[in-house]
């Protein structure tokens, strides 16, 4: 009689194997996991798992563009709600949390697609992912409908970031290459292999041409980039100090601005102060000083009753751009006792300092007293402040043939016969209105373009290259540190890295598809030199399911056992484990 001893198998633990499984499909059992092509369900969760990390990849990038318009956009809030909070804090909070987790499961289904494992994403996950999709789609929306203009903060960042975005997603797509070689190299050709081979072959081709549409202003040459542009202090320098405040144009001509903007209003007894608001609520004390009209009109309050009022305790407590804990104590104190300030008095100090002023105006509402004279009454305050009417800019298109000493600005991009017959040689646009087109037709004519709001290092430097001849900024202290645009290449150096990229990336991909190629070829000769018949026959329907090949595997096992087969050897059978003592 003849004794069988049990076929026994000793398993590697494969900890790397059970965590990416285990994570992205609760699967963390071996007889779990599968070599079985994915499910045409798993296929379309994995679509809309990539089609939500490219929408939250979008949303991320446009608001890591926008902190150049924050303050903008929590106004915009404040407009609306009539309570002042920092509205992006917990758009930035969840964008962060869920782009990280996206991206982690990107990553792991990739990592199975590489490894051959099936895709099972687990509900939970899918769950989460739904619902990531749902709130970043309602998040543009909102957006959409409450701040729509800034979508053109993308086009315009990209003409500082293309170039470099652009090698990225080269890099990202070459990398690509293994899984896509792995897929349709060690596969058997379907059309759905030559499909995405294709797909594969187009996006990598279309990343090779890019640079055709890239067009930015720093890729010009050296000896053509013109001078810096000056900073003007947009409300001062509303980081360091409440906006339209003394101490805040203070702070912005120690960082040495050029020119000082404020916006200025009427108050019930013709004196012009400054304020940018519509009512006193957000700047001042007024809830506690005079409760019953903090919803009025900030100019249907008379100057006695202004000066009353604190201007900068609300600075220290709602702390606007984060800066309040660099100040020093002394600011704290400084701030604390602020008051508003009038139009007479900004001018002055821009006097003392040799710097020009750029004034908005808002007319004062038609029941208010001085409705029809508050141009004479802004003039007024003009000649009473000593400083040269060469050095003030205005900006209301009405009644300009009484202000013909000042200097003259648009807000409006005219054309340039329709500035010359208004007697306006300068525009003062916002960022999204001046192309760099638009600027080098301008300055051709001898028109100067200001540029407002442009907070940013990145910003800063494209208009930079644009020519512009002044930027109207919230943060001088950070452009002052801007000594040069933030790179500048010449169109022969952008084509030299343009086809090095391109060239690079062609021979790593034709690499990796000879490398996998020969591996196949390689592996497939090596292993029928080693195949008994009963592996052979394995691999003969290793592209049925799961179960016809278990099925399989138990009748070999079983015709071992009944032919006196004894074998220890632990590479015959490594999937399923079956222990030939249970038959016995």
């Amino acid at each position: 009689m003849v004794k069988h001893q049990p076929l026994q198998q000793v398993y590697e633990k494969q900890l790397c194997l059970s965590f990416l499984t285990g994570i992205y499909g609760c699967r963390w059992k071996r007889y779990q996991r599968s070599h079985d092509d994915s499910s045409k369900w798993e296929c379309a969760w994995f679509i809309i798992l990539c089609s939500t990390f490219s929408l939250l990849l979008f949303w991320a990038y446009f608001w890591l563009e926008a902190h150049n318009d924050y303050n903008q956009f929590n106004w915009l809030l404040y407009n609306r709600s009539g309570e002042w909070k920092d509205g992006t804090v917990p758009i930035l909070a969840t964008t962060a949390v869920g782009f990280s987790y996206i991206t982690f499961l990107m990553i792991l289904a990739l990592c199975h697609i590489l490894l051959g494992q099936q895709l099972n994403l687990y509900w939970i996950h899918k769950v989460a992912v739904l619902a990531a999709l749902i709130i970043t789609v309602s998040g543009v929306v909102s957006i959409d409908d409450v701040w729509g203009n800034e979508w053109d903060i993308i086009f315009i960042s990209l003409q500082s970031t293309g170039p470099f975005l652009h090698i990225g997603a080269l890099a990202a797509v070459t990398a690509l290459g293994w899984l896509v070689a792995e897929h349709v190299v060690r596969a058997e050709r379907t059309k759905f292999h030559m499909i995405v081979l294709l797909v594969y072959l187009s996006v990598l081709l279309a990343l090779y041409m890019a640079p055709l549409a890239i067009s930015s202003p720093c890729i010009m040459d050296k000896n053509s980039l013109k001078s810096r542009p000056h900073v003007i202090g947009r409300r001062g320098a509303p980081m360091l100090a409440p906006e339209n405040t003394l101490m805040s144009f203070n702070k912005a001509l120690q960082q040495g601005v050029s020119s000082l903007e404020a916006d200025v209003t009427v108050s019930l007894d013709g004196v012009p102060f400054l304020m940018r608001d519509r009512t006193l609520k957000r700047t001042t004390d007024i809830a506690k000083v005079f409760p019953d009209r903090q919803h009025e009109d900030a100019s249907l309050f008379n100057w006695t009753e202004i000066r009353s009022l604190n201007a900068g305790q609300w600075f220290l407590e709602s702390d606007p751009y984060w800066t309040v804990g660099s100040l020093t104590g002394r600011d704290r104190n400084r701030i604390g006792n602020l008051t508003v300030c009038s139009l007479v008095e900004m001018l002055r100090l821009a006097a003392r300092a040799n710097r020009s002023a750029l004034l908005y105006l808002r007319r004062p509402p038609p029941e208010h007293p001085h409705y029809k004279t508050w141009i004479m009454d802004t003039l007024w305050a003009v000649q009473r402040s000593g400083i040269s009417q060469k050095r003030v800019t205005w900006t209301p298109d009405t009644d300009r043939g009484r202000v013909r000493g000042l200097q003259q600005t648009s807000l409006e991009k005219l054309s340039v016969e329709e500035l010359r017959h208004r007697g306006i040689s300068s525009l003062t646009l916002r960022y999204s209105q001046a192309s760099n087109k638009d600027i080098q037709e301008f300055l051709a004519n001898n028109m100067s373009v200001t540029v407002y709001p442009v907070n940013e290092p990145w910003l800063y430097s494209v208009l930079w290259c644009s020519g512009v001849s002044a930027v109207s900024s919230d943060t001088a202290q950070v452009l002052r540190k801007v000594p040069y645009p933030i790179w500048l290449m010449s169109p022969d150096e952008y084509c030299l890295v343009w086809i090095t990229s391109d060239l690079v990336s062609i021979a790593i991909v034709i690499g990796i598809f000879i490398f996998q190629n020969y591996h196949v070829i390689r592996w497939r000769m090596s292993g029928m030199q080693n195949y008994n018949p009963e592996q052979i026959m394995l691999s003969a329907v290793a592209r049925r399911p799961s179960r016809d090949v278990n099925i399989m595997k138990e009748k070999l096992i079983f015709s071992e056992v009944s032919n006196g087969v004894t074998s220890t050897d632990e590479h015959l059978y490594p999937e399923n484990g079956y222990d030939i003592g249970q038959y016995k």
